[in-house]
């Protein structure tokens, strides 16, 4: 199985122009691997917010690519979310990080951890274009062709998880973010 850092390093090589929404645990590895001023790294007070956040963003920037990089919990507690991007056929990525756990508020499992199929549950909800992974292996096959061309698109990474990580902090406050990002974007 691949670990959480193995799967985004994968991204890292192919992630082209797109912004990339991070949040949970792979705020504290991004920004390790990139520094662009198309990351925003999202650590809101509620999880399950990273993908609609990406597909406003899709509706503001018509054509800019949006990766949004998710946890199985932050999904779960907002899985209408894959209803509503299904409808707008607008180039976002929603990349899940299936680790099994609520892994940065102290490791518990999330529910019905490794019995639920998140590609089927994406594919349930209308999104035409799902892979899903095990490996790295398996992953840097496809990862080139799964952050490109039409959307929506769901990619379900399932990655070991960590018991004992800290809760991440963003390399930048909130604000700095923003003001970065919109001025990438040329707002």
């Amino acid at each position: 199985m691949m670990t959480h850092r193995a799967a985004l390093e994968v991204l890292a090589q192919v992630r082209g122009e797109q912004i990339v929404v991070t949040t949970m645990g792979s705020v504290a590895i991004w920004p390790q691997m990139s520094d662009s001023p198309l990351d925003f790294h999202y650590l809101p007070s509620s999880m399950g917010q990273a993908v609609p956040l990406g597909l406003g963003l899709c509706f503001a920037r018509p054509g800019r690519g949006v990766i949004v990089l998710t946890g199985d919990g932050g999904l779960l507690m907002n899985l209408g979310c894959l209803v509503t991007a299904a409808q707008f056929p607008v180039p976002l990525y929603i990349v899940l990080i299936d680790n099994g756990l609520y892994e940065v508020t102290g490791g518990q499992a999330v529910a019905n951890a490794s019995r639920t199929d998140f590609a089927a549950l994406a594919r349930a909800a209308g999104i035409g274009r799902v892979y899903a992974c095990a490996t790295s292996e398996e992953w840097a096959a496809v990862a080139p062709e799964a952050v490109t061309g039409s959307g929506p698109v769901f990619v379900h990474l399932k990655v070991q998880g960590e018991i004992g990580k800290p809760t991440p902090s963003a390399p930048r406050p909130m604000a700095d973010q923003i003001a970065r990002l919109r001025s990438a974007l040329g707002a």
